[in-house]
């Protein structure tokens, strides 16, 4: 199912309840609650459903006809979206994408402008809900899906597979951790495509420090206050809604930090600066100041759980989705090398030792990075794992420390293989050069030198040498 199919699934019932129901469709637009009506009824219930079911040639499950079903937009477009058919396969939305993906890479690139495009293309995909479970509208998808498609896009453009990769993080974030009644408002509109989450985690002043915040959290009854600066958010300028870090009201050090959703209209926000970086060009990650007042319901994980989703969700899906991503962008550029050799083979000497030992090289880097991601994967995917135990956290940050070593190791392999016209020139159809410009970032994006620390920490308390 498509996030066209979705999006006409909702026109579908928003018109024909606003029919059957005299009211305006304007309003259960606005708000879907459909039992709060003066003309809401069992006997109008059943004529919705019969006409829905003619006009989308469909018939609803009976079992799904339960009277919370039939009280809101949300679970009508949740019953016909399943009768609608099963999930699309992300790997087919996938290869719909890339290539408008890779249409304007260059020219994003070259301005350091977000995707609009390839996020507009994500909307209509649906694929901006692939970790939304069915029952929200979503594609039910799974972390090995994610990965797989943050690295199709990665292998046109890795800054929109880390674009992707990091709403997915968020999205599992809400899916984990948030209340039922937050999931039920947020979900079904990121299955729609109307809801990309970006992450305000980063501070003036804390570096690294991600589990910290100096940034208090305003309360008064059921609403908090919040005021936020943060040097780094990634697509935040095009964002629909934020989970922001802040220090939790009850604060009595820095570590008790909070998770707070908040939406776009609920927030002012002040882009405070531009974004001239190096590589990663196209995330566009300005700093920016986010300040507004939401409802106390929307603390994700509860006050002062931050650490516990970082640990269980934040961390692991960010270590595997980086790494993925930066894969995405090595294997990408190691094909397009193969692809010119093959058609160049008349004109150059493939059986040359020099050339076929560099070829080896940077598949070699690329295949242990491959290995050891989806053995983390498979980790992660095993409901018994512990994922804050040693072992695991070590085996997770080796997947980021393993990728964002060997991936640049291997395009340098491939810029010295095809010389300075094909591997150093910006304008090479090849785009090694960006390439390496953007994966010279992932040393850095979460500091190396900072992970190791913490490595040999976990290594000291787990003295029996056990591997996840």
């Amino acid at each position: 199912m498509s996030g066209d199919t979705i999006r006409d699934v909702r026109a579908t019932v928003i018109s024909t309840a606003a029919e059957v129901l005299a009211v305006d469709s304007g309003v259960l637009a606005r708000d879907g609650e459909l039992h709060r009506l003066p003309t809401f009824n069992s006997f109008r219930m059943v004529e919705l459903v019969e006409r829905i079911e003619e006009l989308l040639g469909v018939e609803a499950d009976p079992s799904g006809l339960t009277p919370e079903t039939l009280r809101t937009v949300d679970g009508f477009c949740r019953l016909f979206e399943r009768a609608a058919g099963p999930p699309a396969d992300p790997a087919a939305l996938l290869e719909q994408i890339r290539p408008v993906v890779r249409e304007h890479t260059a020219r994003t690139d070259r301005d350091a402008s977000f995707p609009v495009e390839a996020l507009e293309a994500l909307r209509r995909s649906g694929l901006l809900g692939l970790l939304v479970p069915v029952r929200y509208g979503g594609l039910g998808g799974t972390t090995s899906d994610m990965l797989a498609v943050a690295g199709g896009l990665s292998r046109e453009c890795v800054s929109v597979g880390m674009i992707y990769a990091m709403h997915c993080q968020q999205v599992a974030a809400l899916t984990g951790h948030a209340s039922e009644e937050l999931r039920a408002a947020l979900l079904p509109r990121v299955a729609r495509g109307e809801l990309y989450v970006g992450s305000v985690t980063t501070e003036p002043g804390k570096g690294g420090h991600l589990l910290t915040s100096a940034s208090p959290l305003g309360s008064d009854a059921s609403v908090l206050r919040l005021e936020r600066m943060a040097p780094v958010v990634t697509g935040g300028a095009h964002a629909d809604g934020f989970l922001v870090s802040m220090a939790a009201p009850d604060a009595t050090s820095p570590n008790r930090v909070s998770l707070v959703y908040a939406d776009r209209d609920q927030l002012e926000i002040t882009v405070t600066g531009g974004w001239n970086p190096l590589g990663m060009r196209a995330t566009h990650s300005v700093p920016m100041r986010l300040a507004g007042d939401v409802p106390a319901h929307q603390v994700v994980g509860g006050p002062g759980g931050f650490r516990d989703i970082v640990l269980r969700t934040f961390a692991p899906l960010a270590h595997v989705g980086w790494a993925a991503c930066w894969l995405g962008a090595a294997d990408g550029a190691l094909a397009r090398v193969v692809r010119l050799l093959r058609a160049e083979r008349d004109r150059r000497d493939l059986g040359s030792e020099l050339l076929l030992r560099r070829l080896s090289r940077a598949r070699q880097h690329l295949d242990t990075v491959h290995a050891v991601l989806r053995h983390a994967t498979g980790v992660l995917g095993d409901p018994a794992t512990d994922v804050t135990s040693p072992p695991v956290q070590l085996l997770l940050n080796a997947v980021k420390l393993t990728a964002s070593e060997k991936c640049p190791a291997a395009v340098d392999e491939l810029i010295e293989l095809t010389g300075m016209f094909h591997g150093y020139l910006r304008d090479s159809p090849l785009a090694l050069e960006r390439t390496l410009r953007d994966l010279r970032s992932a040393p850095l994006n979460y500091s190396n030198d900072r992970l190791h620390a913490a490595d040999g920490a976990l290594v000291l308390m787990d003295r029996d040498v056990r591997h996840a």
